[in-house]
């Protein structure tokens, strides 16, 4: 195996890396945390829709690792896809620069609960450098697209609509079993 070769495999299987590691401290600490702080949090902020306090308090354990599963096939597939084209991807480009762009939204969230939300930490340390990483290097490969607004606004958006989707199959598998 060649040098680029390795560094097309840790461009592109690295985000399913990256997103593991990042995953799995949400995961550890999504529960706890939404059962302690979300009490202070909603007090603290009258303003936010009551559904949105009752939708996080309402995320157990498992519908949250399950959501995380589903979550892990798209990163995976968006991986594969990018490992495929050599990063030319337009899904593996566009989700990564979502995992990157939802690492600070992880920071502005810490920042607007003045204290520790669920991926804040994996956020400045892997998600960030990265994707930053990442996109040096396919930048020095010559196939990273320009960058521009709209581009973010779509990582951002598919980011946020894989997250709801992979809720709400989370909710249909856990309602599925449980009918069993």
């Amino acid at each position: 195996m060649n040098a680029s070769q390795i560094s097309r495999g840790a461009v592109t299987v690295g985000l399913l890396a990256a997103w593991a590691v990042h995953d799995l401290e949400e995961v550890a600490t999504m529960a706890r945390w939404s059962r302690t702080r979300v009490p202070a949090l909603r007090e603290r902020h009258p303003r936010v829709p009551d559904r949105v306090w009752r939708r996080l308090e309402a995320v157990d354990g498992r519908e949250f690792a399950t959501a995380v599963g589903v979550m892990g096939i798209v990163v995976a597939a968006a991986a594969a896809d990018g490992y495929r084209t050599g990063g030319r991807s337009a899904f593996y480009q566009a989700s990564l620069n979502g995992f990157g762009l939802h690492g600070l939204v992880h920071l502005a969230q810490a920042a607007a609960t003045r204290g520790y939300t669920p991926g804040v930490v994996t956020s400045p340390l892997v998600v960030v450098p990265f994707t930053l990483w990442a996109r040096g290097r396919l930048r020095h490969a010559g196939v990273l697209r320009p960058a521009r607004a709209r581009d973010a606004v779509t990582g951002l958006a598919l980011a946020g609509a894989a997250t709801a989707a992979a809720h709400a199959v989370s909710r249909r598998i856990l309602r599925q079993a449980s009918a069993r």
